[in-house]
């Protein structure tokens, strides 16, 4: 079971910036994908940004120019860097781990780290 610790949330203002960090407990090499989702409150939770294990990065429209996911495999950690903040990324932030085992698919996620942005 791969466990995964999200953390560097807070409280910002508008315009600023934060970094999240997700830490693994099993090397993120072996992993599929890993990425950012976040929830706001009455929202289903969305993608932020995703990583493949070659490195290949994507985000969503809504974070595009200002976020920007990163992996560094010697620390299994996984970072989103998150500039230009704004009101309405105010969320939970969720890590999360996409690998195969025998059973099929497996998703594993962070407790999710709290992102609130003032105006």
């Amino acid at each position: 079971q791969v466990q995964l610790v999200d953390s560097g949330g807070g409280l910002v203002q508008a315009g600023g910036s934060l970094r999240l960090s997700c830490s693994a407990s099993g090397r993120i090499s072996t992993f599929n994908s890993m990425g950012w989702y976040r929830q706001a409150p009455g929202k289903q939770r969305e993608l932020v940004a995703t990583i493949t294990r070659g490195s290949s990065a994507d985000d969503a429209d809504a974070v595009k120019d200002r976020f920007t996911i990163s992996r560094d495999g010697a620390k299994n950690t996984v970072y989103l860097q998150m500039n230009s903040l704004k009101p309405e990324d105010t969320a939970v932030y969720y890590c999360n781990a996409v690998y195969f085992t025998f059973g099929g698919r497996r998703d594993s996620w962070g407790p999710g780290t709290q992102v609130t942005v003032s105006s």
